[in-house]
């Protein structure tokens, strides 16, 4: 049986996917059969709800749907209701500055009864350790994902670090929009290392959102050098002029049918300049491909 934060994530991966194929009232029916055990989303899976009345034309029955769920405790970042295209139609409407102040408070509430950090995920080898792997989550994931994700470094002999972003959107949605805050997060994760870890080798590693914040520390050494890096499809926004040093690996993996393969591409000159190899993955999309423990030997091992 499925947890709850499993069918929660095989629920949105199915709305993001008719979403995309412009399937929006196919995506609102898939949203209406989500079950009690998934209320604690209920912020995450009412702002989809607002973005698809809002593309459907109806953005009187979107604010609705979030005046309803605020009114019980919901919030979401402000950029998230002001900054999405999909809810511009909201702006205008009468209650929809109220729908931000209210969203404003629970938020300062939630936030500040909530602890700073939390500890990484980690898990070792059963030999000898050859190194670290210190990965992050994509966005709208947690530390659990990446340990899930990235596990098969521990067959390699790497000790797997899952780092947790502190950074809310929603009650349930984390991921790394301050550089400043994540490096913050990946110095709180470093700090529960292990003594006899420190001296090994560290990999910064990470998907989408979390693989834009390991290429940003391996590059500028922030907030301390990393040996090597990994990343899969990371949502590149902008990189430094120069690395402040080698890194060995340095690869980003990148589906040629990912929606982000044009920032990648774009950014591919800079890259390679800084050191790093951009290699294609053939028809994989936004994802990890079911060969990513295959590749993964490849890239640290030179395979």
């Amino acid at each position: 049986m499925q947890t709850p934060e499993a069918s929660y994530d095989a629920l949105t991966d199915r709305v993001a996917s008719l979403y995309e194929q412009g399937a929006h009232e196919q995506a609102l029916a898939v949203l209406d059969d989500a079950d009690d055990t998934l209320l604690p989303w209920v912020a995450e899976l009412t702002h989809l709800r607002a973005c698809l009345l809002a593309v459907l034309g109806r953005p009187e029955a979107a604010l609705a749907a979030l005046q309803s769920a605020a009114s019980t405790g919901s919030w979401w970042d402000e950029s998230l209701l002001t900054g999405d295209d999909d809810l511009a139609t909201l702006q205008d409407l009468p209650g929809f500055a109220d729908l931000l102040k209210l969203s404003r408070t629970h938020r300062d509430a939630d936030l500040s009864s909530r602890p700073a950090s939390a500890e990484p995920v980690v898990r070792l080898p059963s030999g000898e350790v050859r190194g670290v792997v210190v990965a992050l989550h994509g966005a709208g994931q947690r530390a659990t994902h990446a340990a899930r994700d990235w596990a098969s470094v521990t067959s390699l002999g790497y000790a797997l670090v899952c780092v947790e972003s502190s950074q809310l959107m929603s009650p349930m949605y984390r991921t790394w929009p301050d550089p400043s805050r994540s490096r913050d997060d990946i110095a709180q994760g470093l700090a529960h290392l292990r003594f006899e870890l420190h001296s090994l080798p560290l990999v910064a590693a990470g998907f989408s959102a979390g693989g834009r914040v390991a290429l940003d520390w391996a590059l500028r050494a922030q907030p301390r050098r990393a040996d090597g890096v990994v990343v899969l499809a990371p949502a590149i926004r902008q990189l430094p002029a120069e690395a402040v040093g080698a890194l060995e690996p340095a690869v980003v993996l990148m589906g040629t049918d990912d929606n982000l393969r044009d920032v990648v591409e774009e950014a591919g000159e800079q890259l390679r300049g800084l050191g790093v190899a951009v290699e294609w993955l053939p028809g994989v999309g936004h994802e990890f491909p079911a060969d990513f423990a295959d590749q993964l030997e490849r890239v640290l091992f030179r395979k």
